[in-house]
């Protein structure tokens, strides 16, 4: 089987969730706009990179979302996300601190592990490059609240990063945060990731496997007042077993019930 970063978060969330999606072949439909406003804008970064004009490229591919009926945030519109999008590409270029050489090679790198299961782990990793001048492995998020930028060496606690740092082992890693604000800005976090970190990460990993190929899928309840994790799950409905809730946020991938494609993977 094919496991990644995302697959293993959603299990150590809840292994219940894991086995509705990659088991059972339920998916969130894909109607979410800033999900995808942030798959329309890494194709815009892409470009950028590659010396291309990158509003255009984030014109055309969130043009295509214009008249489909999407879920925006409050306050959001199409037209105000076209806005955003764009301010924030001209602000990337005015900030002119991140450096890709090689970007046919170095964005979006696809890297593999092989585990002593035989399973294979993979991750997709944004770019290689340079962030003020320091050699760094980079992943850049799309989103509308700020990331916490104290106390120090809490982004080395990150487990994406620490994922990408086990998986390359590049220790140095950045995040690149894309904010959507009334004025747009970038955030740029630094981190270090340890080799114990990357030693704990991979033992994470090998044990997840073993629970998943074991059947393990019990569920881990969200509920807990006043924050509810399950409330802002898609899967919810399956566990209700309201049908009603259940379809407006999911739909049924084909083959589902074959486990055809159990070793589908995303990032």
């Amino acid at each position: 089987m094919i496991f990644s970063y995302s697959q293993l978060s959603q299990y150590l969330r809840c292994p219940r969730s894991y086995r509705y999606r990659y088991l059972d072949g339920w998916r969130e439909q894909d109607s979410r706009a800033a999900l995808l406003f942030g798959r329309c804008f890494e194709k815009a970064l892409e470009a950028y990179f590659l010396d291309a004009d990158s509003t255009v490229v984030f014109s055309e591919e969130w043009g295509a979302y214009q008249e489909a009926q999407l879920q925006y945030s409050s306050g959001d519109d199409w037209a105000k996300l076209l806005r955003q999008g764009i301010q924030l590409l001209e602000r990337l270029a005015q900030e002119d601190r991140i450096r890709i050489r090689q970007p046919q090679r170095n964005l979006q790198v696809k890297l593999a592990r092989t585990m002593p299961t035989g399973d294979e782990f993979v991750a997709y990793i944004d770019a290689l490059g340079e962030l003020d001048g320091t050699r760094c492995l980079i992943d850049w998020k799309t989103t509308s609240s700020r990331y916490p930028e104290g106390p120090d060496g809490l982004l080395s606690l990150d487990p994406q990063l620490i994922c990408y740092s086990w998986m390359s082992g590049i220790s140095d890693v950045a995040l690149v945060v894309f904010l959507r604000k009334k004025f747009c800005e970038i955030q740029y976090l630094h981190a270090t990731i340890t080799e114990e970190q990357r030693r704990e990460f991979g033992e994470l990993v090998e044990q997840a496997v073993g629970r998943i190929e074991g059947g393990d899928f019990l569920p881990h309840s969200g509920i807990r007042f006043p924050q509810n994790g399950c409330v802002s799950c898609p899967y919810l409905g399956l566990c209700l077993e309201n049908s009603t809730l259940a379809e407006n946020k999911l739909v049924r991938q084909p083959g589902a019930s074959e486990l055809d494609w159990v070793g589908v993977f995303d990032e």
